[in-house]
């Protein structure tokens, strides 16, 4: 018998607006308690002794003693204590339900979310402004956002098999023909070839896991000299500058920031190069600065400018060419760019192919030490990259 009243009451839910109700109810109810009490209180100074008309003309009239009106007090202080209960039951019931229509608005809207429609939004226009809407609005920025992470995880995903699969391809095919035609194989050249093509995508590999591990949890920050840092990747650059004909020239202030000395080094490295493979055919130059400045009190911002000499450059190509994958966001970059899939190296001579994942790691690994990158055409042709990083760690 036990077994069956509980599986019974298994099945039953509170809800919130049960409870709203069930909370008017008794609220309507302590109230009118409260007054009857208080009204039988009053009630009981009345006189004790038998009561008389106070005009000798209404002597016959019937006078109600002291007991009968605290009988009828009681009463009427039941009658209405229902009348609370009915009233307050069908009007807490209404009310509960006015009440909590944005949370059910909410709780259909991310039950759209959790199956899989990241469309749909609450919305709370032409309503007063109270906590509800606030509720709203944070729920459906964070639907935005869910919904923009989602299509830019998706297209990156996409871009990253297809880009895996080329290299992976274009081997295939060169041992393909090399199988058919043994004979007819310059192994020198298949080998260098195989080299240059297994290199990208080792390459690539690793520019993709080191996105990854940017996503994986908050660096671990040690204070970097990045005047240093600086310094040691335009040594490495200079081989590479001098082949394509360009002169890297560096103005850079001692200055310490906190954050992962690799990472710093590797998003210099990916600006320098950038800056140097993207440049003027002949007589091309590359500026690098290093400066500190103070925007506050106890906050000062280290500023790493990277500029170039180049053809012109439209700024949406700039925004675009942070995308990761986004090889051709530049016209004037095609030509360099072309040769990759057929495993070549159009362009300059020496110059490297590039799996388009060099400015959004940049970009990342700025997001990741609180700073900001821009990007932006330069008077005269070229880019101006700004990496601007907190010179201390933020204590919000």
């Amino acid at each position: 018998m036990t077994g069956a009243t509980d599986g019974a009451w298994s099945g039953f839910r509170v809800t919130a607006r049960l409870r709203l109700t069930l909370s008017y109810v008794l609220f309507l109810l302590a109230a009118g308690a409260v007054s009857a009490v208080c009204l039988y209180a009053v009630m009981r100074f009345v006189p004790d002794y038998p009561l008389t008309a106070a005009n000798p003309r209404d002597a016959d009239l019937p006078v109600a003693s002291r007991g009968e009106i605290l009988d009828a007090v009681v009463q009427a202080s039941a009658v209405s204590l229902v009348v609370l209960a009915l009233l307050g039951s069908v009007g807490g019931w209404w009310l509960a339900g006015r009440v909590l229509r944005p949370l059910a608005e909410l709780n259909a809207a991310a039950r759209a979310a959790a199956d899989g429609d990241l469309a749909r939004r609450v919305g709370s226009p032409g309503r007063r402004r109270d906590e509800f809407t606030d509720l709203a609005d944070t729920f459906d920025s964070m639907l935005d956002r869910l919904e923009r992470d989602l299509h830019g995880q998706r297209r990156f995903a996409a871009n990253a098999s297809h880009e895996l699969r080329t290299p992976l391809a274009v081997m295939q095919a060169m041992l393909d023909v090399a199988r058919a035609d043994p004979d007819d194989v310059d192994v020198p050249e298949l080998l260098d070839r195989l080299h240059t093509t297994n290199r990208r995508a080792v390459e690539l590999v690793t520019a993709l896991l080191e996105l990854a591990a940017l996503d994986r949890g908050p660096l671990v920050r040690t204070p970097v000299v990045l005047d240093v840092v600086v310094e040691d990747v335009i040594d490495d650059v200079q081989a590479e500058a001098r082949q394509h004909g360009v002169e890297v020239r560096a103005d850079l202030e001692p200055v310490t920031v906190p954050g992962d000395e690799a990472l710093l080094g590797r998003l210099v490295d990916n600006l320098l190069r950038n800056a140097v493979r993207h440049n003027l055919p002949t007589g091309g130059w590359v500026d690098v600065r290093v400066v500190a400045e103070r925007r506050g009190p106890v906050r000062d911002v280290v500023t790493l400018l990277v500029s170039n000499s180049g053809p012109d450059v439209d700024a949406r190509a700039l925004a675009v060419a942070q995308e990761p994958f986004a090889r051709d966001a530049a016209p004037q970059w095609r030509g360099q760019e072309s040769g990759e899939r057929s495993g070549s190296t159009a362009g300059r001579p020496g110059l490297t192919a590039s799996h388009g994942l060099g400015l959004p790691l940049a970009a990342r690994i700025v997001e990741a030490h609180g700073g900001t990158l821009r990007l932006a055409p330069r008077p005269g042709g070229g880019v101006v990259a700004a990496v601007s990083l907190p010179a201390h760690v933020s204590q919000g």
